[in-house]
């Protein structure tokens, strides 16, 4: 009976899920209110919007590495609470630029571009920190929280910011995302973080090529790694091309549209919501496999919209999208912060971070594939590419394992 209880997590972790909720809803309500307020305030076109885009994305790849190895030399919440600092300071200006008529687009650009900083040195320290904070039983639950908090802000802070923007005015937006952004801080540092050795200090691109060669070399995380990477590269081809797609292929609405996302939102709070039970009574390396098969699946409902053109096919494809991924991402973090040595685990979790650049390169694909053969080519080709993504897991020894790895020891990576 006991085992299927939720399990008691420590009030110091609480703390790190509620500065999570926090610095991600700060995060999307920023983010959804910046095209905004660039379109109807500084009046962009698409050209300049995509400009504006690709430096609110570019964090991902520029910052990763760099808060990775921050993440392994100084106290974690330290970096998370500076970084979330940062944010709050770099959205309050923001604030002021707007209430003074001084904003432009390179200076909202800017401050995006910092702002953004802070959600990666915090997706990179987080799950460095909470092996420290839970005991290893609890890594799925833990890991469970987290992800559940991110997805309510992914699913309510677009929502949020664009009410803000639309019938309060852009620095209500911006003060909202400031204030979490600061209640981030406060939660942060009342956090305690057990004290760890310190790390002989080397030159970082020694430290750097440590922590790659970990991940290229292990035999659970590289294929790992490389599944995430070509996901994404599927994945933002589908993004690509769906909304002209929906719209002339399957006759949807902007809200019909904006509805069919959605279910995106809904599939991953509902993922995060049963993972901890999915994962006590399936094999650890079933739910590894889980997210990558519900992403070929997708991808196959989704395609089969050429011959059946239905909108709930489609709200179907975004469903499992959002579902199986989420499970992915709890259980491969569970699996990381289990075979990482504690003094590695902040440059891992930044090259996990930096399989995000896939993200451009599936956007450009579609642009590419989409320009030339149309979306329905676009479509097909991302389907090959999740069968990849879900063969190059399903070959792997990760799908064997019955159960969440032992902790690795920093003695025990010495040896």
């Amino acid at each position: 009976m006991s085992a299927d209880r939720t399990p008691h997590l420590p009030s110091t972790f609480n703390r790190l899920a509620w500065s999570n909720l926090a610095a991600q809803s700060a995060e999307q309500v920023a983010l959804a209110a910046a095209p905004i307020v660039a379109v109807l305030w500084l009046g962009i076109g698409e050209g300049e919007s995509g400009l504006l885009q690709t430096a609110l994305t570019l964090p991902f790849v520029v910052f990763a590495i760099p808060a990775g190895l921050l993440a392994d030399r100084i106290p974690r919440r330290w970096l998370m609470a500076g970084a979330e600092a940062v944010r709050a300071l770099a959205l309050f200006e923001i604030l002021l630029l707007i209430w003074f008529d001084l904003l432009s687009l390179p200076l909202l650009a800017l401050l995006g571009f910092i702002a953004v900083c802070g959600t990666v040195a915090f997706s990179v320290a987080a799950p460095a920190l909470v092996p420290s904070l839970v005991a290893p039983k609890d890594l799925p639950a833990a890991n469970a929280r987290i992800e559940l908090a991110r997805t309510i802000a992914f699913a309510s802070g677009p929502a949020i910011g664009g009410f803000l923007v639309g019938w309060l005015g852009a620095e209500p937006a911006f003060g909202c995302a400031a204030a979490l952004s600061a209640i981030a801080v406060v939660l942060l540092s009342g956090i305690s973080e057990p004290a760890r050795q310190p790390a002989p200090r080397r030159h970082p691109l020694q430290e750097i090529r440590e922590g790659a060669a970990f991940v290229l070399h292990h035999p659970l995380l590289r294929p790992v790694f490389a599944t995430q990477f070509i996901f994404n590269t599927a994945w933002f081809l589908m993004l690509a091309v769906f909304v002209p797609y929906a719209v002339r292929h399957l006759g949807l609405s902007a809200p019909g549209v904006g509805t069919t996302m959605a279910m995106y939102g809904v599939g991953m709070v509902g993922g995060a919501l049963l993972a901890t039970r999915v994962m006590r009574h399936l094999a650890f390396g079933v739910v590894i496999a889980l997210g990558p098969i519900a992403g070929f699946v997708a991808a196959a409902f989704m395609a089969l919209t050429i011959l059946v053109a239905s909108p709930w096919l489609a709200a179907l494809s975004f469903f499992l999208l959002g579902a199986g991924p989420i499970l992915w991402v709890i259980s491969t973090t569970t699996l990381r912060q289990s075979v990482t040595p504690p003094q590695l685990l902040g440059r891992v979790s930044a090259i996990n971070i930096m399989s995000y650049g896939a993200r451009p390169l599936g956007a450009s694909l579609g642009a590419l594939v989409g320009g030339v053969f149309g979306a329905e080519a676009c479509l097909c080709l991302a389907v090959i590419i999740f069968a990849a993504q879900a063969l190059v897991i399903l070959i792997s020894p990760a799908v064997a394992l019955a159960r969440q790895p032992e902790m690795t020891s920093s003695e025990a990576a010495k040896a």
